[in-house]
C-alpha cells in the first residue's frame, strides 16, 4: 500500500514494521475497511516510533481514511502494539480452584493492576501458546507444558479473527486468551502468594497474588481477566473444555 524508497528514517522503519505491515493486512482482509468499497485511505502521517532494540515495539500513527458516500473522516488515530497472550491460570486445591494474578505497576493508568499472566508476541509467527508458556513461567516460575493449555479464544466464531480486541477504538492489540487448569497441593498456593518475579532488568516488578476463582471477577479491573472468565464459563457451559 506504501512504499518506503523515498521515506525519512523516521518513517521508513515504521512502514516497514510488523505492527504495520499487519494493520494493512487487515483493512485489506475480506472484512477489511477497504474491502468494504465504501472507504478509501488517502494518507498516513506517522506520528512517534518506540524501538524495542532493532525492531519497532509501539507505532503512534494518524490514518486519513473517508467515507467515499459521504464524504466524511472516520477516527483514525492508531496506536500499534501488535499481538499478546494472556492465561488464565486456574489452580485446584482440594475442593477449593484458583487463580493467578499478577500485580503490576502500571504507568499508563497510573496505578497498579492486578491482571492475569501476559505478554506481546515478539514476531509475526504467531507462536501465542510458545509465548503464553514462557510468559507464565517468567511472570509465577511455573512450568507450562504447551499442550496443556486451552485457547479459549478458538471457541469464538471464525469471523472475529479468534482473537479478543479490548480497545478497538484507538488500539490494533489482539488477544488470545489461554487457559491453564492443574492440580497442586496447599504448599504451592502459600508459596506463590506473594512472591515477587518478574525479568527485573525489563522494567518487569511483578507481586503474585492468588484469589479464590470465584471472588476473581469482583477483584480484578483487567480486561484480560474478565473477558477470559467469561469465555471460560460459556465454553464449560457449553461442553467444549477438554476433560
Amino acid at each position: 500500500m506504501f512504499s518506503a524508497c523515498s521515506l525519512p528514517p523516521f518513517s521508513r522503519k515504521a512502514f516497514d514494521s510488523i505492527l504495520f505491515k499487519q494493520w494493512e493486512k487487515n483493512m485489506q482482509s475480506e472484512r477489511g475497511i477497504l474491502m468494504l468499497n465504501r472507504c478509501s485511505l488517502n494518507k498516513v502521517l506517522i506520528q512517534g516510533v518506540d524501538m524495542f532494540g532493532e525492531r519497532v515495539g509501539f507505532l503512534k500513527f494518524k490514518a486519513e481514511v473517508v467515507d467515499k458516500e459521504t464524504g466524511s473522516k472516520l477516527p483514525g488515530i492508531v496506536f500499534a502494539r501488535g499481538g499478546a497472550v494472556a492465561v488464565l491460570m486456574i489452580l485446584d486445591c482440594g475442593r477449593e480452584s484458583f487463580v493467578v494474578l499478577t500485580e503490576q505497576a502500571r504507568v499508563p493508568v497510573g496505578k497498579t493492576i492486578l491482571e492475569l499472566p501476559a505478554g506481546m508476541l515478539d514476531d509475526d509467527k504467531g507462536d501465542f501458546v510458545g509465548t503464553a508458556a514462557r510468559e507464565v513461567e517468567e511472570e509465577t516460575g511455573i512450568h507450562v507444558n504447551l499442550k496443556d493449555l486451552v485457547n479459549l479464544t478458538a471457541f469464538l466464531d471464525p469471523s472475529t479473527g479468534n482473537k479478543m480486541f479490548p480497545s478497538p477504538g484507538g488500539c490494533d492489540e489482539e488477544i488470545s486468551l489461554l487457559l491453564y487448569r492443574t492440580h497442586v497441593k496447599k504448599e504451592v498456593i502459600d508459596a506463590l502468594h506473594g512472591q515477587e518475579t518478574g525479568l527485573r532488568d525489563h522494567g518487569e516488578l511483578i507481586k503474585l497474588h492468588v484469589v479464590p476463582y470465584t471472588t476473581l471477577w469482583r477483584v480484578t479491573a483487567d480486561a484480560k481477566a474478565l473477558a477470559a472468565i467469561t469465555l471460560y464459563e460459556m465454553a464449560k457451559r457449553e461442553g467444549l473444555l477438554p476433560q
